[in-house]
């Protein structure tokens, strides 16, 4: 686990791609600029989030295919997918197809769970089965079954002259299952996801147990401990990766009229982070502002970051391109490198400011 002796052993990042509804195509082609410019960094990896019927990456695996052929070496992968606006079986269709142009690079996160706002939407989404669609971890275990190449039906062979189907998904990609990583907030979901060969992606909201204190860093580092404890149980699988993805702003080479509009948008997010949020209990981490060797300070005491050896930094949602490319240059030249953590060897020196555009 990081620690001041232990080095970060992989860095990457998680992008909203927020795009302007009057020119869409501007805001993808600044997601895919910024990917690129991760490679370049030494990044290990970039994350998409997905967002249906807002101003964000709706088609993650699109984006991650056309990032795929500007790109060789970044990991890209998606933090998280929502099942269920997905049919698995075309999902894993994708999933393989873009994993094999990408060269075994893809990452996809998933989660399970009924589609948020699924009453206004339902009637589009699933207009003859909205009432009896199955929304629980047997979903995602479907996905993992047919990337994993089990058998869909018993029917394959020659049909007539030139026509040959198989009884699985293909493409097949090799590997792609053990890339599979579930999106865990709560203590069950995690303990399922190592029970059941998952990775972990674990972000900056978590839901707090009856009893516990709620405290982010405390929560987070019980439930990665919850999935460890049942990946090792499982015995299904070599060992289990785990990720976190906070918030984090460096300043370093930021202009004074970033740094107000980074703390303006840290002070109207933080009074969220202060008790849990609703009925189930959801607590918001603290977004992480401030020089590099500041924030590394936080994230050394922060019980969650002690427990993982690889993170994907989230960006801010409403930032801009600018901003971004010094966020993510501060990030692979002075926070990175404060955290233990070495560049790939492809990667340039991180320039300073936005010269890196």
């Amino acid at each position: 686990m990081p620690g001041h002796g232990s080095p970060l052993r992989k860095l990457g990042f998680l992008t909203i791609g927020l795009f302007d509804p009057e020119d869409p195509a501007a805001g993808h082609q600044s997601t895919l600029q910024i990917i690129e410019l991760g490679e370049r960094l030494g990044f290990d990896s970039a994350w998409l989030r997905h967002r249906h019927l807002q101003f964000g990456i709706s088609s993650p695996i699109a984006v991650m295919a056309a990032a795929s052929q500007r790109t060789s070496r970044i990991e890209l992968g998606t933090a998280v997918t929502p099942l269920g606006w997905e049919n698995p079986l075309r999902l894993a269709e994708d999933l393989a197809t873009v994993d094999l142009l990408a060269g075994g690079r893809i990452n996809p996160g998933l989660s399970v769970g009924e589609p948020m706002h699924y009453g206004t939407v339902k009637h589009e989404l699933y207009p003859d089965s909205a009432d009896i669609e199955d929304f629980s971890y047997a979903r995602v275990d479907r996905l993992a079954r047919l990337i994993a190449g089990e058998k869909v039906r018993d029917f394959s062979g020659k049909h007539g002259v030139v026509e040959e189907f198989s009884n699985r998904v293909e493409p097949h990609s090799p590997g792609l299952r053990e890339r599979l990583w579930y999106g865990a907030a709560s203590t069950k979901s995690a303990a399922w996801a190592g029970a059941n060969g998952f990775n972990l992606l674990s972000s900056s909201v978590v839901f707090v147990d009856a009893g516990q204190e709620p405290d982010f860093g405390l929560v987070q580092q019980s439930q990665i401990r919850a999935f460890r404890e049942a990946a090792e149980s499982a015995q299904a699988r070599g060992p289990a990766r785990v990720s976190q993805g906070l918030v984090v702003i460096p300043t370093d080479s930021a202009s004074p009229a970033q740094r107000e509009k980074y703390q303006r948008y840290v002070d109207e997010r933080t009074p969220r982070t202060r008790a849990p949020q609703g009925p189930k209990g959801m607590l918001y981490a603290p977004d992480l502002i401030g020089t590099s060797d500041e924030i590394a300070g936080q994230l050394y005491a922060h019980a969650g970051f002690q427990e993982v050896d690889e993170v994907a930094f989230a960006l801010p949602f409403s930032f801009d391109h600018e901003d971004y490319v010094q966020i993510l240059s501060d990030i692979a030249g002075k926070l990175g490198p404060a955290l233990g953590w070495t560049p790939s060897q492809d990667g340039e020196q991180p320039p300073s400011g936005t010269e890196a555009q």
